[in-house]
């Protein structure tokens, strides 16, 4: 369990990740903000308290993967790694422009501290499947996470992970889906539904748990569950609230891809840093 110390901490630090995801979209001047920003408690846990990692050593053979699933949700995945070191804040204002480190699509190749690329939607559950059978087959030490977005369990490729896993007891990997019910073209529940996505990955023989996903404490918990399963891998589904901590975008509604104007950007970093202010009081 965390201590209120360090949930404060952890909270501040989701701030501050939101804050330098807006300046990565706004740079742009348009971007993924809702997916990018339903996300961020989740990557606040795990680079804030629960990953081995070293930024100074970015390959270090023994840390801990991460796989982002949903990769055109990248910028705030940028803006974590800028906060643990992995590149200077500066690159953020970059993002999606000629010679840039920061593309649209996370790509290892460019961006210190991305373990693996991005592709089509639905894949990166099947390259983190990967990557835990190969710390098994070479007596790795680390743990892979990913982050896999509702819309894209639409996709088979999901599925074909989910029974391969169940049927291999790949307990070495957590997989964590940002439920915010929406995908590129409106409500989930509308387009392709799932039913209880919880429910689903339970039959298919996972350990499944479904929490607040912005509940910092609620995350950590889950995330110690799932590392304590033996025999069988673990999924966290995260009700979220897509553009969640960005005022325009949650009344948005419908807020897959939005502009982000000067006014909006100001508006929002004023409102983060308060929220700072209150978490630090």
């Amino acid at each position: 369990m965390l201590t209120s110390q360090e949930k404060k901490e952890l909270e501040i630090f989701a701030c501050e990740i939101r804050k330098s995801t807006l300046t990565a979209i706004h740079s742009c001047g348009m971007g993924h903000i809702g997916g990018a920003m339903s996300m961020v408690e989740a990557l606040a846990v795990l680079y804030g308290k629960v990953m081995h990692i070293d930024p100074k050593k970015p390959r270090m053979a023994d840390r801990d993967r991460f796989v982002l699933s949903k990769g055109h949700c990248g910028p705030s995945l940028y803006a974590t790694l800028s906060l643990k070191g992995y590149f200077p804040a500066e690159a953020l204002t970059t993002m999606n422009q000629g010679g840039t480190i920061l593309p649209s699509h996370v790509d290892r190749l460019k961006t210190p501290g991305v373990d693996y690329s991005a592709g089509s939607l639905g894949t990166g559950i099947s390259v983190a499947v990967g990557s835990a059978v190969g710390a098994r087959v070479t007596g790795g030490s680390y743990r892979t996470y990913c982050i896999v977005g509702d819309g894209e369990c639409d996709e088979g490729q999901v599925w074909e992970a989910a029974m391969f896993c169940a049927q291999h007891k790949v307990d070495n990997l957590t997989v964590l889906i940002d439920y915010n019910k929406q995908q590129l073209d409106g409500w989930t529940k509308d387009i392709c539904d799932l039913g209880s996505i919880t429910e689903k990955f339970r039959q298919f023989g996972w350990y499944a748990q479904e929490i607040d996903g912005h509940d910092i404490g609620a995350i950590y918990e889950a995330i110690e569950n799932s590392k304590a399963c033996k025999g069988r891998p673990s999924v966290i589904v995260l009700n979220t609230i897509k553009g969640k901590g960005c005022s325009f975008a949650e009344a948005a509604g419908l807020c897959h891809h939005l502009p982000c104007s000067d006014e909006q950007y100001e508006t929002e970093m004023k409102l983060l840093d308060e929220k700072i202010a209150k978490i630090r009081a």
